[in-house]
């Protein structure tokens, strides 16, 4: 997975590359390989305020 996010941060031919960028590919990644390592980097990397966001990103997971 750490290749396939390196090589999607390669194609956008750009020398610099925000880090949110990146954490939304590795989201995108872990979404598709692991949904339990998604939430748990969800929850981390988007440092969700309270439960209510948590409940709505395990909503759009369920879709």
């Amino acid at each position: 997975m750490a290749d396939q996010v390196e090589a999607e941060i390669n194609a956008r031919s750009r020398n610099e590359v925000k880090s949110q960028e990146i954490g939304e590919i590795v989201m995108s990644k872990l979404r598709d390989v692991d949904e339990i390592a998604y939430v748990r980097f969800a929850s981390v990397y988007r440092k969700f305020a309270d439960k209510a966001e948590f409940l709505e990103e395990m909503k759009k997971l369920l879709e």
